[in-house]
C-alpha cells in the first residue's frame, strides 16, 4: 500500500513539475516578446504618430494617423455587423432552438469557424465582395472581421444566456409576459454582463488580424472616411513596414505592435473585470 502511494506521489510530483515548466517557457516568451514591443514601440509613441499621414518612402517623419483611423473604422463596422447577428443566433440557440438538429449543426458550425484560419476567411470574403464589386474597401474588411466575430459571439451568447435561471423565465411568464418580452427585458438583462464580456473579448480577437485585410480592405497611403475604397490599417502596416528596408520605417511598425497591443490588453482586462465581477455577483 505505500509502494502504490509513493508511486502516485512521484507522479504527481513528475506532472506538478512538467506543467509548472511549461507555464514558465510561456512566460518566459510572452515577457520577452512584450519587453521587445515595448522598448522599441515606445519611442514611437508621437504626437506626429498620431496625427500625420505616412511619409514618402526614404523620408523620415510622418505618422500613421490613417492607419489608426482606418483600424477604428473597420472594427467598428465589424463590430455593428457581428455583434447583433451573433447575437440573435446565441438568442435562438439558448432560448428557442435549445435540442433542435438544426440547431446542433449551427453549434458544430461554429465550433469549425472558431478554429477556421484567418486567411481563409479572408480569400471567401475576397471571392464574395472584392472580385465581384472589383476592388478593395473597408466593407469587406469588416465583413472578414465579423465573420472571425461571429461564432465567438454566439457561443459566449448562448452559455451566458443558459446561465440565466429557467425560474427565472417561468415567472415571468406565469405573469403573462410574452416570451419575446421575456427574452428582451428579463433574460438579457441578466445576462448583459457576460454578453459583453464575450463581445469585448471578440473585438480584441480580430483587433489584431492581418491576413483577411490583406485581402480585402488592403491599404491606402492616404485618408479615407469611404466604406467602399481601400483603406488602411495597423496590422497591414505594420506588415507592409516590417520587411521595409528603411529604419523610420521598422520604429513606425514597432510604434503601431505597441499600440495595438495597448489596445488589446485594455479590451482584456476590462474584459476580466467585468468576468469576476459577474462571479462576486453571483457568490
Amino acid at each position: 500500500m505505500s509502494l502504490h502511494y509513493a508511486r502516485r506521489r512521484a507522479v504527481n510530483s513528475i506532472a506538478l513539475a512538467a506543467s509548472l515548466l511549461s507555464a514558465c517557457f510561456g512566460i518566459f516568451f510572452l515577457v520577452w516578446i512584450l519587453k521587445d514591443v515595448f522598448r522599441f514601440g515606445l519611442p514611437a509613441m508621437t504626437v506626429a504618430f498620431f496625427t500625420e499621414l505616412p511619409s514618402p518612402p526614404g523620408v523620415e517623419g510622418g505618422g500613421l494617423a490613417n492607419a489608426i483611423t482606418g483600424t477604428v473604422l473597420i472594427t467598428a463596422l465589424a463590430t455593428v455587423i457581428g455583434v447583433p447577428a451573433g447575437i440573435l443566433a446565441g438568442t435562438y440557440l439558448s432560448e428557442y432552438g435549445r435540442a433542435s438538429r438544426f440547431a446542433s449543426i449551427v453549434r458544430f458550425l461554429c465550433d469549425i469557424l472558431v478554429s477556421a484560419p484567418s486567411i481563409v476567411v479572408g480569400v471567401f470574403v475576397y471571392a464574395l465582395l472584392v472580385r465581384p464589386f472589383g476592388g478593395f474597401s473597408a466593407v469587406a474588411g469588416a465583413v472578414a472581421l465579423a465573420i472571425i466575430m461571429l461564432p465567438v459571439v454566439i457561443r459566449t451568447a448562448e452559455e451566458m444566456l443558459k446561465l440565466v435561471p429557467d425560474s427565472t423565465r417561468e415567472a415571468a411568464l406565469a405573469l403573462g409576459a410574452p416570451h419575446w418580452k421575456v427574452t428582451v427585458f428579463v433574460v438579457y438583462r441578466g445576462a448583459m454582463r457576460g454578453i459583453t464580456t464575450g463581445v469585448m473579448l471578440a473585438v480584441a480577437r480580430v483587433s489584431g488580424e492581418t491576413a483577411p485585410l490583406l485581402f480585402t480592405s488592403f491599404n491606402n497611403a492616404f485618408w479615407n472616411f469611404k466604406p467602399g475604397e481601400p483603406t488602411a490599417t495597423l496590422t497591414v502596416t505594420i506588415f507592409n513596414y516590417a520587411m521595409g528596408p528603411y529604419e523610420d520605417w521598422h520604429g513606425k511598425a514597432w510604434g503601431a505592435a505597441f499600440l495595438i497591443t495597448a489596445l488589446v490588453l485594455i479590451v482584456t482586462l476590462t474584459a476580466r473585470f467585468l468576468t469576476m465581477r459577474r462571479v462576486n455577483g453571483n457568490e
